[in-house]
C-alpha cells in the first residue's frame, strides 16, 4: 500500500519578501549596497541604488523555483 506522497511546493519567505512580481510575470527586487559604507559613494551612485531593477535572466530560473506562488 505504499503510494506516492506529492509534496506541496512552498515558497521560500525570505525571497517572497524582497520580490514583486510584474504584470509581464517578471520578477523585480531592490538594488544592493545601500545599506551602510554611504560615505565613499557619489551621490549619483546612491541614487542610482534606490531603483529597482529586474532579476537578471541567469538568475530568474533560480528564483521562480523557489517562489512557485509568487
Amino acid at each position: 500500500m505504499a503510494g506516492k506522497v506529492k509534496v506541496k511546493a512552498k515558497t521560500k519567505q525570505a525571497a517572497a519578501k524582497r520580490m514583486k512580481k510584474t504584470a509581464t510575470g517578471k520578477l523585480v527586487r531592490m538594488k544592493a549596497n545601500k545599506s551602510h559604507i554611504l560615505n565613499k559613494k557619489t551621490t549619483k551612485r546612491k541614487r542610482g541604488l534606490r531603483k529597482s531593477t529586474v532579476v537578471d535572466k541567469t538568475n530568474e530560473k533560480a528564483m521562480k523555483k523557489i517562489l512557485p506562488h509568487l
